[in-house]
């Protein structure tokens, strides 16, 4: 069912501080809005702005033909929806997740008369909404198509990864990898320029551009892997190798916790040993194909 310009109606299941703004974006672009959550508090909040909120799934669910859960897990994904019928209606996740946990996902959609995509949203809650949001889908393409104008309500970058419905999971671990490190990195800078007396917020713009660097040389390193090829180096991995007596004696002098660094440093060890020091340092993802074996536990007694 859809209002009388021709908008999509929109069930929008979990109203998190990601889930609620997606709900806003709905709202605000004149999309007949139904919510639910699991705390009832959060589904009323929304109403004054404008949606429905269902206090019961299967109401919430019946509202709408395109319903967009967005939960912590597909586990959580699976128990919220279990009570509702889906049948005839279209299911995008946006939630945390492996691959596998997506092909399951879908292959309970389909049990349910349902058709699916998985999805991922790539920033922060704040940027729903925004030209420069992306947002990303996998699954049935014709899928993809019907809902694409709705979807790109929710950021200007909407984009569809292909049929294989484990696409968008994979792209959201792979590409999220990259968060965790980097906030680190500006966390211990952060500790070592305010150890000194100095703002944290001195370091803002030259973090941006060191980032800013480092994205502009991710194409190259990205060809090299593709093509297998790292003999002839931007930046050697003997030069990474070299640098960790610096991280090691940095923590001393500046009195910071460097230990994070200890498994990166093991990598690095480990290539030098393999014969890499003067390959790109992108040979790291050859090892990181070759996962080592934790050692086994000592025997009892």
């Amino acid at each position: 069912m859809s209002d009388n310009n021709n908008r999509t109606d929109v069930t929008l299941v979990g109203l998190g501080s990601m889930g609620a703004e997606l709900a806003r974006a709905f709202i605000r672009a004149g999309h007949h809005t139904t919510v639910w959550n699991r705390t009832k508090e959060k589904g009323a909040a929304l109403a004054v702005e404008g949606a429905v909120h269902e206090l019961s799934i299967e109401d919430a669910v019946a509202a709408s033909p395109l319903v967009i859960t967005c939960l912590t897990t597909y586990e959580a994904t699976l128990e919220a929806l279990e009570p509702a019928v889906l049948e005839g209606r279209t299911l995008i996740t946006l939630n945390s997740g492996t691959p596998s946990g997506a092909r399951t996902m879908a292959a309970w959609a389909a049990s349910r008369g349902a058709d699916y995509l998985d999805g991922a949203v790539k920033n922060v809650p704040d940027a729903v909404g925004k030209p420069d949001t992306l947002l990303y889908y996998s699954g049935d393409k014709a899928v993809f198509d019907r809902y694409a104008e709705t979807l790109r309500v929710l950021g200007g970058q909407t984009v569809h990864l292909g049929e294989e419905v484990d696409l968008a999971a994979l792209y959201e671990y792979a590409v999220g990898g990259t968060l965790l490190p980097a906030l680190l990195g500006f966390f211990q800078a952060a500790a070592l320029v305010t150890g000194r007396g100095l703002p944290a917020s001195s370091l803002v713009p030259y973090t941006v551009s060191w980032l800013e660097m480092i994205g502009s040389v991710l194409p190259s390193l990205a060809r090299e892997i593709d093509a297998g090829d790292y003999g002839r180096p931007a930046s050697s991995l003997g030069l990474f190798h070299e640098g960790i007596v610096y991280d090691e004696e940095m923590g001393r002098e500046g009195g910071i916790d460097v230990s994070w660094h200890a498994p990166m440093h093991d990598l690095l060890r480990r290539a030098v040993a393999e014969g890499h020091a003067g390959d790109s340092i992108s040979v790291l993802t050859e090892l990181l194909r070759k996962p080592v074996a934790p050692p086994s536990p000592a025997p009892l007694g």
